[in-house]
């Protein structure tokens, strides 16, 4: 029993570790019934040897013995010593009857990787997108900034994350072969290909190196579905550095698929579009993709796959074609020296080309300027979709003529000129009033004390002029508000007039109270230094003509002795003496009225205008200023002044 038992022991041991390397031989493209084989034909010959040559319980130890180390070697294989995921081992094709070499996992360094680190010109741009974002939100909507807060938040996630890796996308339609592609550049049979459609159904991810956890983390990718490649001294020190990932087909006909490519494309580093000679210039690729993405043009590259499908030179020819479709997308190719697109032809199922690709991927993982490169071509993107927000190639402001023209308005709307009209004629009646003649004095106090002097008291204005200056006012309004909103973008431009409405709410009657504290004059007219003298004057041609006439009365009663030359000349003196003196008095006073009417309308006119400037222009102007400093913040983003 103790001779069948060691046998037995070693066959259990020896199936627990052939399911870790079957798995392993799946990934590599090796059957279950291969591996069966070849661990049949090795162990069970050394099980069936130890059992033969055993016959007591040290075979059984011995068998024991070797059942404890499998164990711990598989569990070393199982447990994942890389902290990436899982392992992919390739079994070379040997000779029947002899064991499959097996690439052993290296010991894992638990280093950090550096964070990346972006440059001094790229940190600018996205502060100046986050101020940007901060000073537009309470005026602009939330769609319109998805965009770029979707950018700082990845640009912020991906620069927490290591700088040693660049993270590269295999995309493309069905058929087209990435997954072949994929696994010749992992040198092992990892993502599954065949007829079936699609075949990949979820992102299948492959490290060169350790510290990239993280990194795949955020793609989302579950650790069942990481792999590592064919560990060779070459392939490591060409592509270190590098995670290589394979999506589904972005036409899949399953909606979760073309949810993934979408999710994972805005995530990633760089990426490979796979085409073949069918479906290169499928309008789906072009439309969907390579052309919103020509802006990153120096992150992509652009791979015609199943060159061995087309005779002679038939590959130069489409390889041409999609160069010229390449150009029309406006996406730039990498000729001469110039940043751009890597486009090249290979054929995954020979080889051919292959090594290119893998010399160039080395050389662009090898510069570690991929993740800033998506970055900054992120932030191209956004910024011109901004545009039309922010600029419009058109100056913007309010210039001091409108400035000028808007109080102009409202100075008319208060009445401001016929303020100063009437302060003037209150002056020159004031003038007449005190330089005028007794007797002209004396009937004028008649007339107002028979008729009501309406013609020269401020009545109340009648209902059809407030209707009329009113409307004045909200013409003035909105004609300063679409002077100031000229050339800016609608939404700046709606938040102007909004501004400018606002403040209008309650503006005719502010305008009004103005009118009547400022519009008349306080008081009586002030008086120049000369009217002493006029009144003067005034009275003594009064006194001539009482004095002559009493002296003429004298005379024709008997009183005094005839001679009616001197009284007559002193009544003549006195009547003619009094009008040239009033008519003096006018036209000394013309321009103290007239100074005095100007200052009215001058007062009248600086209250509209600071009633105006503190309802309306200032608020109009706060928008501006605010939108003069988003578009310097744009200008920063986009790498020029605005």
């Amino acid at each position: 029993m103790e001779r069948d038992e060691g046998p037995a022991r070693e066959e259990s041991g020896h199936a627990r570790v052939q399911d870790v390397r079957a798995r392993a031989s799946s990934a590599a493209g090796r059957t279950d019934r291969d591996d069966q084989s070849g661990r049949d034909d090795g162990e069970g010959q050394r099980g069936r040897a130890v059992a033969a040559d055993s016959g007591d319980k040290g075979s059984g130890r011995a068998a024991k013995e070797r059942e404890d180390h499998e164990e711990a070697a598989a569990r070393t294989e199982s447990d994942a010593a890389w902290d990436d995921g899982l392992i992919a081992r390739r079994v070379s094709e040997t000779a029947a009857g002899q064991e499959a070499p097996v690439v052993e996992p290296r010991p894992v360094v638990q280093a950090q990787p550096a964070p990346l680190a972006y440059d001094g010109p790229l940190r600018s741009r996205l502060d100046a997108l986050r101020e940007l974002v901060g000073l537009s939100r309470t005026r602009l909507d939330s769609r319109t900034l998805s965009e770029a807060g979707r950018v700082l938040d990845e640009a912020a996630a991906r620069r927490r994350l290591s700088g040693q890796h660049t993270v590269v996308a295999i995309a493309g339609a069905t058929g087209s072969g990435k997954s072949q592609l994929f696994n010749a550049l992992a040198g092992v049979a990892i993502s599954e290909t065949g007829v079936r459609r699609p075949t990949t159904a979820a992102p299948i991810a492959c490290s060169w190196s350790d510290g990239a956890a993280t990194l795949i983390d955020r793609l989302g990718i579950p650790g069942r579905l990481r792999r590592r490649p064919l560990q060779s001294p070459e392939a490591e020190s060409q592509l270190r550095g590098l995670v290589l990932v394979d999506l589904p087909d972005h036409d899949s006909a399953a909606v979760q698929h073309r949810e993934q490519v979408d999710r994972i494309l805005a995530l990633v580093d760089a990426v490979i579009w796979v085409v073949d000679p069918e479906k290169y210039a499928d309008a789906v690729i072009h439309e969907r993709y390579l052309r919103p993405m020509a802006g990153h043009a120096e992150v992509t590259f652009v791979v015609l796959n199943q060159v061995d499908r087309l005779p002679g030179e038939a590959a130069d020819q489409v390889l041409d074609d999609l160069r010229r479709l390449l150009d029309e997308d406006g996406m730039a190719l990498g000729e001469y020296g110039e940043p751009g697109a890597t486009v090249m032809a290979l054929s995954a199922l020979t080889g051919d080309g292959v090594s290119d690709l893998r010399e160039a991927l080395g050389q662009f993982v090898a510069e570690r300027g991929a993740a800033a490169r998506r970055i900054s071509a992120d932030l191209d993107a956004a910024a011109a979709r901004l545009w039309p927000v922010y600029a419009t190639g058109r100056r913007a402001g309010l210039s001091e003529d409108a400035r000028d023209e808007f109080a102009d308005r409202l100075a008319d709307a208060v009445g401001a000129t016929a303020a100063g009209d009437a302060a003037e004629r209150a002056w020159l009646r004031n003038a007449n009033r005190a330089c005028g003649t007794p007797w002209l004095r004396l009937w004028r106090w008649y007339q107002d004390r028979r008729e009501p002097p309406t013609g020269r008291l401020s009545v109340r204005a009648p209902a059809d002029e407030e209707a009329t200056a009113r409307q004045r006012v909200e013409q003035a309004v909105r004609t300063v508000a679409d002077r100031a909103a000229y050339g800016l973008p609608a939404p700046w431009a709606q938040a102007v007039r909004e501004a400018a409405a606002r403040g209008s709410q309650g503006l005719p009657e502010a305008l009004d109270e103005l009118a009547v504290r400022a519009g008349g004059p306080p008081g009586r007219p002030p008086r120049p230094g000369w009217w002493p003298v006029a009144v003067l004057a005034q009275a003594s041609m009064t006194v001539l003509q009482v004095l002559g006439g009493l002296w003429l009365l004298a005379q024709i009663i008997g009183f005094m002795a005839p001679n009616l030359g001197v009284p007559v000349l002193l009544m003549v003196a006195g009547i003619v003496g009094g009008p040239v003196v009033e008519w003096s008095s006018k036209l000394a006073a013309r321009g103290p009225a007239r100074r005095f009417g100007l200052e009215a309308e001058r007062r009248l006119r600086e209250a509209a205008a600071g009633c105006g400037r503190a309802r309306v222009l200032d608020p109009v102007a706060a928008e501006l200023l605010r939108y003069r400093e988003v578009r310097e913040q744009y200008g920063r983003v986009v790498g020029t002044r605005a």
